[in-house]
């Protein structure tokens, strides 16, 4: 109790006289003491309680600001935080994008699938995507009410930020609501509209089959974009601290040519492996570019306010 009584005495002395007190005091006077033990030494009854409080509570928020090790909030917070909300947003388009085809489809060749072909390739599609049945059902009966235009599909190229190039995909029954409502968003997030085929030539076309990461190890997709004759594997990008939730939402890429895809499908379903097929392509940037933190904020803000209108399926960035 000596001990205990000098060093309160000396930790409250120097709060008195507003003397800078020693980390190596407060420290330990922190691990011998607490309020309750000092209320039954008598310590509080003579010195302000507001006092102390205060300058415990000044020394932990210290503490707690110098040994913390730095959390990165950038590159990293930004992929894996928005995961799972792309995701479900890519399905929500790819869904819309399906719809939109099945009107096409009809306008083209009729509401009956055995003898519109198209239609029936569609409605195929529609069902390995596990599209909901209302949406099929919504745009065929869509499709025969009068003053429905066909959809046509447009490319809008952008100048991101920090040096990034964008293409906007679009499918539209009415080209000059959807230019305008894409020139609206731009504009409102400060970036650029650019000329037709000043941001496009930096992309190349493919067919692309998406693999979740947890549903199949790395030897086992290697092993089958080989025997199918795929161009590429793009792997996810992983951390070591991801979760499995982080995990869940990274897919590899399988990049093909268009005349080995239907092979590339027939091998995964062999082999029980889940999959996403494209939406007939995806772009993917032929030199992908590296942006600092503050970039890649506003280049997802930008994507995802174009993702947004109803009329825009897809939005490709080259960044990393």
């Amino acid at each position: 109790m000596p001990t205990a009584m000098a060093s309160a005495a000396r930790v409250f002395g120097a709060i008195r006289h507003k003397v800078p007190i020693p980390n190596a005091l407060i420290s330990s006077f922190v691990s011998l003491h607490d309020s309750s033990a000092l209320q039954r030494i008598g310590f509080l009854g003579r010195i302000s309680s507001s006092l102390i409080a205060m300058e415990f509570g000044r020394r932990q928020r210290v503490r707690r600001i110098s040994t913390t090790f730095p959390v990165c909030m950038g590159r990293r917070s930004c992929k894996i935080a928005g995961r799972k909300d792309a995701q479900n947003l890519k399905k929500m388009k790819r869904n819309s994008k399906i719809g939109k085809e099945i009107v096409s489809a009809i306008k083209k060749g009729g509401t009956n699938p055995t003898s519109n072909t198209i239609l029936a390739a569609v409605l195929e599609k529609a069902r390995e995507l596990d599209v909901p049945k209302e949406i099929v059902d919504r745009n065929i009966k869509k499709a025969s009410e009068k003053g429905q235009e066909d959809f046509i599909d447009k490319f809008y190229e952008v100048y991101g930020f920090g040096g990034v190039g964008m293409v906007v995909a679009a499918s539209t029954d009415k080209v000059t609501r959807t230019i305008a409502d894409v020139r609206g968003v731009v504009k409102d997030c400060g970036a650029k509209l650019a000329d037709p085929g000043s941001i496009l030539f930096k992309f190349r076309r493919a067919r692309v089959v998406n693999v979740k990461a947890i549903d199949a190890d790395k030897d086992q997709i290697l092993g089958i974009a080989l025997d199918a004759g795929a161009e590429d594997v793009i792997e996810p990008t992983v951390y070591d601290d991801d979760s499995v939730e982080d995990r869940s939402e990274s897919y590899y890429k399988i990049v093909s040519p268009a005349e080995n895809y239907s092979d590339i499908l027939t091998k995964l379903r062999e082999q029980g492996v889940a999959f996403e097929p494209d939406n007939g392509f995806e772009l993917l940037p032929l030199n992908a570019i590296e942006v600092d933190d503050e970039a890649v904020d506003l280049n997802k803000d930008l994507m995802s306010k174009l993702l947004e209108l109803d009329d825009v399926d897809a939005v490709y960035s080259d960044q990393k």
